[in-house]
């Protein structure tokens, strides 16, 4: 059999069997990602059925998914949300990383990793448990509408600043053989030189190529693709790692509008590779062994100390509450996918053993089924931790915000398209409502319309009303109102009854109110969940009986 059809046959394999795990993982509650592992280590020669021997075939294809992965990581860390964070949020998040690392360089040479000589399995050991998975967190507040709370957003704030911290080790990572400060500013030099020309190019040139591009929303994502593999070379030419590339790529374009819209549609593809990237995770776990078995729970057992002691006074001593430090620490109790991809990377450098990857792989799969179930009850654990505290004299101290507020009033009204009847109401709105304007939400893939709404006081934001989860990552999930105005006719690639049921599991309190084409979709739309449904012609046509009456009256 030739390379290409045997690396085809283990794509398909790793498919396959990823799949089944999943649907396993489903059924019983835990993370999809332990299923794609699962299905890996299925597939392996050490606990499988011997069916992939080639790990290369797989891990090339992962290598993409890897990089696709960083640099949606990339896309979604916005530099001015990191700035309005507030010093409260900022200073937790360095404690937290600050303090993991060094309990664990101080705790875990005791299990026999060493540092120095080439060998950095401690260092690395210490960097991968201090960060938690973005991932397993996200969708498991998604699921318990808790992404809002004042313990969700302290959370998310949280694993924003580790993912930055993640992305400085990464670039410190190819000169720990060689730590002479000459290497490592020539390095740091060269990342900074690639980070200033990615912004001054996004700025001055991507904005106006976006622009353009605007209107074709298939363009919008193969440019900013395009513009994530250019910045990749760039990076490998520069002496510094794909991945970081990615990460650059994906960061100077995050502050433009179109940016969810490209994570949204990135979604399939990259899901398609990262899911290669854990089934060759799962190819590599050998048999286990009694002692690896005991590390992997002892560092289990680290990651769940390590975040209480990190997490929850340095919470109750910035004046967000106890509790809040409580639930924080019960979200942030797994080993990050981020922790596998720099233990992958070292790898690749020779700075860890043999066996390390394996024992975090392991210890991240125990963890993930743990914080699982710690998440599902994770304010009844926060509950039985402010009692243990109290009854040992340490109290609740009063906070006026649990949590720092996010800057500005909420956008709780969503205008889905910008075309007549949404450009007729919002400017009615004006007229008539004009205080409403602060807390409208217009989604388009129209920029032109963009500087002239915000100038009005409106929020413009990109969006193809054909890929649903764009509205996803635009964080509608809280909003009180939704109105489609643009009816089937002129939506492209979906339709009302379509984008409704995906809307009714995004955000389930909001009033909706759909668009029709004539009365018999109208009473379709009521049945299948709408609050209201508008037909346009019925309206116009009602205007202008009322203008005939008058006019013979």
């Amino acid at each position: 059999m030739d390379h290409s059809s045997s690396l085809l046959r283990d794509i398909g394999l790793g498919i396959i069997f990823a799949t089944a795990a999943s649907h396993a993982a489903r059924v019983l509650r835990q993370p999809l990602l332990l299923g794609y592992v699962f299905g890996g280590i299925l597939l392996g020669t050490q606990l499988g059925f011997g069916l992939v021997t080639d790990q290369a075939s797989i891990e090339l294809i992962s290598e993409i998914g890897l990089i696709l992965l960083l640099f949606i990581i990339g896309l979604e860390i916005d530099l001015r949300e990191l700035a309005r964070m507030g010093r409260a949020m900022f200073g937790l998040g360095i404690l937290q990383f600050a303090v993991c690392v060094a309990l664990g360089l101080a705790c875990l040479r005791p299990l026999g990793y060493g540092l120095g000589g080439g060998n950095f399995d401690l260092l690395y050991l210490s960097v991968a448990l201090a960060l938690s998975s973005t991932l397993i967190v996200v969708k498991l507040l998604q699921d318990k509408f808790e992404t809002a709370t004042a313990a969700g957003r302290l959370t998310i704030g949280v694993l924003v600043l580790q993912d930055v911290w993640a992305i400085l080790f990464m670039a410190f990572q190819p000169n720990l053989l060689d730590p002479r400060l000459g290497p490592i500013l020539r390095s740091f030099a060269q990342g900074a030189v690639l980070v200033v020309l990615a912004f001054l190019a996004s700025r001055y040139l991507l904005a106006r190529l976006f622009h353009a591009a605007g209107r074709t929303p298939e363009l919008v994502l193969l440019s900013a693709t395009a513009w994530c593999f250019l910045i990749c070379g760039l990076a490998e030419r520069a002496g510094l790692s794909k991945e970081m590339g990615a990460l650059i790529a994906g960061m100077s374009i995050s502050a433009f509008p179109y940016g969810t819209d490209v994570v949204s549609k990135l979604g399939g593809l990259r899901d398609f590779f990262v899911t290669l990237f854990f089934v060759s995770l799962g190819l590599k776990v050998p048999k286990p062994s009694l002692a690896t078995l005991g590390v992997s729970a002892a560092l289990v057992a680290f990651v769940l100390l390590s975040r209480l002691l990190s997490v929850v006074l340095p919470a109750r001593a910035l004046g967000m509450g106890l509790r809040t430090g409580l639930v924080t620490a019960v979200n942030l109790s797994q080993i990050s996918e981020f922790s596998l991809v720099i233990l992958n990377l070292g790898a690749g450098y020779g700075h860890v053993s043999s066996g390390l990857q394996s024992t975090v792989l392991t210890a991240m799969l125990l963890a993930s089924i743990v914080s699982t179930y710690l998440i599902h009850f994770n304010d009844a654990l926060a509950r039985l931790g402010l009692r243990l505290a109290a009854a040992i004299g340490l109290k609740d101290a009063p906070s006026s915000a649990e949590a720092p507020a996010a800057p500005g009033r909420a956008r709780d009204i969503v205008l889905l398209g910008y075309f007549r009847e949404g450009a007729a109401l919002l400017d009615l709105v004006e007229r008539e409502l004009p205080a409403l304007r602060e807390r409208i939400l217009v989604v388009d893939f129209n920029p032109a319309a963009r500087r002239g709404l915000e100038e009005r006081g409106f929020k413009w934001v990109y969006g193809d009303l054909a890929h649903p989860q764009t509205l996803h990552h635009l964080g509608i999930e809280d909003a009180q109102l939704i109105v489609c105005s643009v009816s089937d006719t002129f939506l492209k690639g979906t339709t009302n009854r379509r984008l409704l049921g995906h809307l009714k599991h995004m955000a389930p309190r909001a009033r909706m109110i759909m668009t029709a084409d004539d009365a018999s979709e109208a009473e379709r739309l009521l049945r299948a969940g709408a609050h209201k449904a508008v037909v346009p012609s019925a309206l116009t046509a009602a205007k202008l009986i009322e203008s005939l009456r008058g006019g013979t009256a």
